[in-house]
């Protein structure tokens, strides 16, 4: 074999080497990115459970999928009345959500200060994304939950007349329509209760037991009153967030 030609090859042949190494180098991380998106994707529709939905985002949070992941981890979140740790997430992703779901986070945001009871905040947050973003597929659902927030927050009247301005712009809208009407009514039906000590509701408890006055009222049902309405119609309202 020609000495020269030995010679150039052994030349050439770490730079071919290189080039080829880079080449399928390149495929395999291709190759493996692409099935790690994959694999990502097949987490968003299969992770049911927070633990599910935990361990997907722990796995794949830094893939494209990642984020959408960590919308549904902040709704499972606040759904288990984690309203800490779905703040948390919706904050991270305020700015930086999917396309599509770019203004998820700011109202889920808003949703959560609510369900801590931080009326004024969560009314500010409804109120300032309804006023941005009039257009939006969210916005009726910031002007309810601005609504429910002052109701909460104590003021109905207020609440009960801004959801009729609101009735009224969408009255051609058959499916928005109802879920004005739907807060609208618990509003309105809603009632403060009286105070009962929970000695009062022992002793109507030990009334019935002792076959007393037919009409007393038993101790559950005594218990029940013994809240302020707060609780019940919070939650309530709280149902109709979605």
């Amino acid at each position: 074999m020609n000495e020269e030609f030995v010679d150039a090859v052994k030349k050439t042949l770490p730079a071919v080497i290189v080039a080829a190494a880079a080449f399928f180098g390149g495929k395999m991380f291709m190759n493996y990115r692409a099935g790690k998106a994959a694999a990502a994707s097949e987490a968003v529709a299969a992770a049911y459970s927070t633990d599910e939905i935990e361990e997907a985002v722990s796995s794949y949070g830094g893939s494209k999928a990642g984020d959408v992941l960590k919308l549904r981890l902040a709704k499972s979140y606040y759904d288990a009345g984690r309203y800490d740790e779905a703040a948390d997430i919706y904050a991270e992703l305020a700015g930086k959500a999917p396309q599509g779901l770019e203004e998820v986070p700011e109202v889920g945001l808003a949703q959560c200060l609510e369900a801590q009871e931080k009326f004024a905040e969560a009314i500010k947050a409804y109120g300032d994304f309804a006023a941005a973003n009039t257009n939006s597929f969210l916005a009726l659902t910031a002007n309810l939950g601005a609504a429910r927030a002052t109701a909460l927050a104590g003021d109905r009247k207020k609440a009960a007349a801004d959801l009729e301005a609101l009735l009224a712009k969408v009255s051609g809208d058959a499916v928005s329509k109802a879920r004005v009407e739907a807060t609208l009514d618990l509003v309105k039906r809603y009632t403060k209760r009286a105070e009962v000590s929970l000695f009062d509701a022992a002793d109507a408890a030990a009334k019935q037991a002792a076959g007393g006055d037919d009409e007393t009222v038993g101790l559950p049902a005594v218990l029940a009153a013994s809240s302020d309405g707060g609780e019940s119609f919070a939650g309530a309202l709280l149902h109709l967030s979605f």
